[in-house]
């Protein structure tokens, strides 16, 4: 865990994005429960008492961080829809949702946070998800299953980060198997039979 002390005053601002930032590197690094208000303070070079001025409480942190991640993720992942519509591939939908929820920490800080009781911190990436399916509906064949789809992508995601390899080794499949059956599923939708 390296400590990258911040040796300027900083705006407001930027003192709560470097405080974002230290504590998605917590999350990918360490796991959910390293995102303290004082594991963040130190990482940064500030006090605690500065990162309470900024988000009130750990329970303030891990929503601010939530929301933070929801905001870069559902971006990104819009971008890939009006690709793969192009393409008609789903792959790099799929890859980009699997990635937030496994290596981005997304699926680890939403099980840490529904399992501490602290279930409306969802609230920023769920919010996000149904405006961005809300916007892709608009601009969608309305016969598409785009939130039944949602659904299923965000399930299959969230289950893999948590069990994924364990499930993919006991079972014998490749570590990416779920990955590959969530884009089949998807083109099966779409009236595609991939060549497996």
């Amino acid at each position: 865990m390296s400590i990258t002390p911040l040796r300027r005053r900083l705006s407001p601002e930027e003192s709560r994005e470097a405080a974002l930032e230290a504590a998605r590197g917590l999350l990918v690094e360490v796991g959910p429960q390293a995102v303290t208000l004082k594991a963040v303070a130190s990482r940064i070079g500030r006090t605690h008492a500065n990162l309470l001025h900024h988000f009130g409480s750990a329970d303030g942190l891990q929503k601010a961080l939530i929301a933070s991640m929801a905001r870069h993720v559902v971006g990104t992942i819009k971008s890939a829809v009006l690709r793969a519509r192009e393409r008609e591939d789903p792959a790099e939908v799929v890859d980009l949702t699997f990635d937030a929820f496994g290596k981005n920490g997304a699926g680890a800080l939403a099980s840490w946070m529904i399992l501490s009781g602290n279930e409306d911190a969802l609230d920023p990436i769920l919010d996000a998800i149904h405006d961005l399916v809300d916007e892709l509906a608009q601009d969608s064949d309305p016969t598409m299953p785009i939130r039944e789809e949602t659904l299923q992508l965000v399930l299959m995601a969230l289950g893999d980060a948590l069990l994924g390899a364990p499930m993919a080794r006991a079972l014998g499949l490749p570590r990416d198997k779920a990955r590959e059956l969530a884009r089949t599923m998807l083109l099966a939708d779409r009236g595609h039979r991939p060549a497996l």
